[in-house]
């Protein structure tokens, strides 16, 4: 690393620690020439993630077009911005976990539908309505009865004990 003061090519590290969430890490450092403290970041090199549209073309992932989905499905429901954001930020570790340099928007709706369906019925509804672009009421009402029956079974294991296996000693 080059001194900021008199371009010595020589230091030594004083202190490393992570910063900006995680994503960087700090340094001070100290010139062994002129003995002045600088501080440096690293941060990793991340690829740009494009999205593989239904009708084939491609363009680069945004995070503000997740967001505002999210968001117009989430109105005047209790799912609050740090929840959304929270979600976002799953989806995204998820999407930076895959080595591909390609995500389809069809996954990517179906990982937002995953996690709405955890926090809101609601939202989870308005956002697969417009997203699967249901067609007619049918399509509609079989959503809502699978909704319903997992909700059903949901409740049926909460309220199931596990009785513990006798030891077979």
């Amino acid at each position: 690393m080059r001194c900021p003061f008199c371009h010595h090519t020589e230091d030594r590290v004083v202190d490393s620690r992570t910063g900006r969430e995680g994503r960087a890490v700090r340094r001070r450092r100290e010139c062994l020439a002129c003995g002045r403290r600088f501080t440096t970041y690293e941060y990793i090199e991340e690829r740009p993630l494009q999205v593989l549209k239904q009708g084939g073309e491609t363009e680069p992932y945004d995070r503000r077009k997740l967001l505002r989905s999210i968001e117009v499905a989430c109105a005047k429901r209790p799912v609050g911005p740090s929840e959304i954001d929270e979600m976002i930020e799953d989806i995204e570790r998820t999407l930076d976990r895959s080595d591909a340099a390609e995500a389809g928007s069809q996954a990517i709706g179906e990982m937002v539908m995953e996690r709405l369906k955890a926090y809101d019925h609601i939202a989870y509804v308005r956002f697969a309505s417009v997203y699967r672009n249901f067609q007619d009421l049918t399509e509609f009402y079989d959503e809502l009865k699978d909704l319903d029956a997992r909700n059903v079974q949901r409740e049926l294991r909460r309220y199931q004990a596990e009785l513990p296996l006798p030891s077979l000693e």
